[in-house]
This record gives structure tokens, C-alpha cells and sequence, in this order.
């Protein structure tokens, strides 16, 4: 039995997803065809879903009626779509099964490569930190196993953490989250009003953007340049000065996706910058210390006063994504401010992976003596299968973090990339996820996070994603080409 059909997306929804196809390499429809395939694959189209009338979204995207028809049959030919009788064209998925969305959603298909999520398997000392957290959990069983700010151990171990990293903290100034999303969504909560602006850097980790948007915020982008990051500064202060954000959120060490690193001098220069424009930095730290080529810097908020900048941090990248343990740290005021926003919609962290986290924040640095190896290792093996077998595709080496931020050749467009790669069974995260608008889509992020056999797999998909958009479907299609506008 087929599926429900779902509502209809109206059209000029639709004409938003798409977005411009100006730029797109290919005839209009098959441009048209490739955009709806992608967000059908990433999950931002829904599958048995009605796609508007083919004259409303010729209308709403500025195209001739017969090339969205020539799209819609296209799309029909390759499985996205069917025609149902008295339903109007209805998308589907080749074989009915999505990949998953390339941002927020995660595959369990063991044949799926993902790399749409920058993150390391599980480090080696986790499982121990758990035998020690079971060992010590009798000792807390006995209460009612809440702990709102967290647990006093692992406040002492955070705060002692900043302390020798040139940070001087007390327990009282930290927070224990479920992660640094939600520590990131705490301080939203907390400090943001509905129409203010935070200023972002462009690109950006794509979380902030949805995070700032559903708290009735607007985004301040300002670009970021991992081969000059201090230019950051200059260009925070002109759009701190004239447009006055409440808020700025930052990623000083390894951005993401980007891999900018702003240097010492510089990011005391930003602090002050800021600070002085009565802006609230707010410093995700998540990647900081997955230095890889250079040593430690200070943190952002060194020599600040505690009111000036509120810092995030976690363990998702350095010891695994599934260990949800993150942080605030900022003054012991607005520490207990955002304390209540948090327990308003959950009462505690849970007690056993704080009482793991205890041992990993104590032991973190011989974790993270073998996980910068590891990392190093992959970004030089993936830089250089990028660089034997896409010679064309422009690939900096960061000097620390997670990924590849890399600039596709003249014409190949990362939303087509992506789509072409998911029926491959390599997801990916499209460039314009790390921006706003419809900027980046000549970029593609690549994680050096896996394996390296997934590693040497992923590019040889992609070598085979980039032949489908630049000559299998047209050559597919080269025959009736020739006669649509």
C-alpha cells in the first residue's frame, strides 16, 4: 500500500528551499530536479509529500511552465516522484528508505559513511571512567539522585581545568549541561529577547543559526578567513558599532567549519573590542583544545572581567558525541541566573556520566594527547586522497579541529554534491548549511574524524558524485536537453 500523502507544499516554500539556480551548472530543469532530489535525500523535503501545481512554481521560482514540467519528469524518471491519480505529482525515495538528513539527523545504516557529523568514535578512557563512575555510584544512590547545577566533583574538576589553563574559576561559576548545544541554548534562553541581534561569524556552526532563529533572535553575520583570522576583529567592531548585538557567539579556536584559529594578541584585541561595545561574548570552547600543529592558547576569556564573556564547552569532540556532558562558565551571578533557566525544563544532569566526566575532565589531557594523534594522522591521509584523486578541489590544512573546509572547483555545486553523493551512501553536510542565505554552496566540510579505510571509501564516492553532476545526468538526459528552455 503506498503511503499517506502528506499536505501540500505550497510553492513559494518550496521556491525558498530551492533557492537561486542562477548559478547552477546544467539546464534549468535538471538544476530544478538535482535541488529537489537533494532535499528529498537530506530530509528537508519530506517524502510522500504533494509538490505544488507545476504552473504555481514556475511562477514562484521565475521559470517557464515546461521546464518545472521538464523537472517533475525528471524527478519521476529517477524515483523522487510518482503521479497518483487525483493527487498531483507526490515525491518519493528510491527504494524508501531516506539516508537522513545532512544536518541534525543521524543514519544507523551500517552501509551509510557519514560524514555530515564531525565527530571521533569513543576515546579508549571512557569505558574506564565508567567502571570508576559505577564503582562511586552506591555512594550517591542513597539520595534522590538530583544534582541542578552538578555534581560538586565535577564543578571542582571544570574549574580547576580552566584554572591551569590561565582561567582562574570557582565551582560556583560553572554549570553542568547536557551537552554544549545545550549549554549554547541555555544562555539563549536566558539573555536573548525576541528581535535581538547576535553577531555570528559567517560561516558558522550551523546549530547556532537554527538555535538563535527559534529564540526569536537575528543573526549578525561576519566573515571569517582561516587564512587571516584576525581580520574578525576589525570586521566585529564595524558591525558591533553599528548595529549594536546583544550577544556575539564565537568560535576563537578552530572554528567551524572553517578551522580559523585567531591568534593571542588578536583575540585579546576581540575581547576588549567587544567588551568596550557592550557586547556579550558568548565563547564556544568545544574544539579548543584539538590543537594539532601548535601549542595551547589562552582562553578567550583571560584577563576579562568574568562579567564580559560566558564560555561553553563539552566533551562531544574530545571524548564522544554520546557522552552528553557540557558547561557554561561565567560569572558566579549569571551562573545561578542560567542554573534556574535550566532546571526549569530538566532537573539533572545524569549522575552517572557526570561521575565518568569527573574522571575524564582530571585525566583529559592524556586523552587528548591521543586523540590530536589520531586527528593528525586523518587530516594528513584525507588531504592527501583529496589531493591525488580531486586535484581541482582547493583544500587548506587547519591547524587544529575537526574538518576540511574545502572550495569546489568552478561550477560544481556542494548542494549537488550532496545530493549525488547520498544515493551513494556517503552523506554529507552542503556548504550552505555553515551560512545564511544561500552563501557557501562552493564549499563542502569534510570531517577527518573517521577511519582511515572510511577515510580512502569516501573519497572515491565523492570522485563518483562529482562525475554524476558534471556528466551523468546530462549525458542522461543530453537527448531531450537540446529541446527545453
Amino acid at each position: 500500500m503506498p503511503p499517506a500523502i502528506e499536505q501540500s507544499t505550497p510553492a513559494q516554500e518550496l521556491a525558498s528551499l530551492v533557492g537561486s539556480l542562477e548559478n547552477a551548472p546544467g539546464p534549468r530543469y535538471l538544476a530544478l530536479a538535482r535541488r529537489v532530489q537533494e532535499l528529498l535525500s537530506t530530509g528537508r523535503l519530506a517524502a510522500g509529500g504533494r509538490l505544488p501545481a507545476e504552473r504555481e512554481l514556475a511562477a514562484a521560482l521565475g521559470l517557464s511552465r515546461v521546464t518545472v514540467a521538464s523537472a517533475y519528469r525528471e524527478l519521476r524518471e529517477s524515483g523522487h516522484a510518482t503521479t497518483r491519480h487525483g493527487s498531483g505529482t507526490v515525491t518519493e525515495l528510491p527504494g524508501g528508505t531516506a539516508l537522513g538528513p545532512a544536518w541534525g539527523v543521524h543514519s544507523t545504516d551500517p552501509r551509510v559513511l557519514d560524514l555530515a557529523h564531525a565527530a571521533l568514535e569513543a576515546a579508549p578512557e571512557m569505558t574506564g571512567a565508567y567502571r570508576e563512575a559505577l564503582v562511586a555510584l552506591p555512594a550517591f544512590a542513597a539520595g534522590h539522585g538530583y544534582s541542578g547545577d552538578g555534581l560538586p566533583e565535577l564543578r571542582q574538576a571544570l574549574a580547576d581545568r580552566y584554572t591551569a589553563r590561565g582561567l582562574p574559576t570557582d565551582p560556583d561559576q560553572v554549570l553542568v549541561t547536557a551537552g554544549t548545544g545545550d549549554a549554547t541554548d541555555v544562555v539563549l534562553a536566558a539573555l536573548l529577547q525576541p528581535g535581538d541581534r547576535v553577531l555570528v561569524e559567517h560561516p558558522t556552526y550551523p546549530g547556532i543559526l537554527g538555535a538563535v532563529e527559534q529564540h526569536g533572535g537575528r543573526c549578525l553575520p561576519v566573515p571569517v578567513d582561516a587564512a587571516d583570522p584576525d581580520a574578525l576583529i576589525g570586521a566585529a567592531q564595524l558591525a558591533a558599532r553599528q548595529s549594536s548585538p546583544r550577544l556575539a557567539f564565537l568560535m576563537p579556536d578552530f572554528s567551524n567549519p572553517t578551522g580559523a584559529r585567531v591568534t593571542a594578541a588578536g583575540r585579546r584585541r576581540l575581547a576588549a573590542t567587544l567588551w568596550q561595545q557592550g557586547v556579550l561574548t558568548v565563547v564556544d570552547e568545544v574544539s579548543s583544545e584539538l590543537y594539532l600543529d601548535e601549542g595551547p592558547l589562552p582562553p578567550f576569556a583571560a584577563g576579562l572581567p568574568d562579567a564580559a564573556t560566558v564560555t561553553v564547552g563539552g566533551l562531544s569532540k574530545s571524548v564522544w558525541g554520546g557522552l552528553r556532558i557540557g558547561w557554561v562558565r561565567a560569572d558566579a551571578a549569571l551562573v545561578a541566573q542560567l542554573g534556574e533557566v535550566l532546571r526549569r525544563r530538566q532537573l539533572s544532569v545524569g549522575v552517572v556520566d557526570q561521575l565518568a566526566a569527573v574522571t575524564l575532565v582530571r585525566d583529559l589531557d592524556a586523552v587528548l594527547q591521543g586523540r590530536r594523534a589520531t586527528l593528525r594522522e586523518r587530516r594528513d591521509l584525507l588531504r592527501a586522497e583529496l589531493a591525488r584523486q580531486l586535484p581541482t578541489w582547493t583544500v587548506p590544512r587547519p591547524a587544529g579541529g575537526l574538518s576540511l573546509w574545502c572550495t569546489l572547483p568552478p561550477g560544481l555545486s556542494s548542494a549537488a554534491l550532496v545530493a549525488a553523493a547520498a544515493p551513494l551512501g556517503l552523506l554529507l553536510a552542503e556548504g550552505r548549511a555553515f551560512g545564511t542565505g544561500h552563501a557557501f554552496d562552493d564549499h563542502l566540510r569534510l570531517p577527518f574524524t573517521r577511519p582511515a579505510d572510511q577515510l580512502y571509501r569516501a573519497v572515491e564516492l565523492l570522485v563518483q558524485a562529482e562525475e554524476a553532476v558534471r556528466g551523468g545526468a546530462d549525458r542522461r538526459t543530453g537527448a531531450r536537453a537540446l529541446s527545453v528552455v
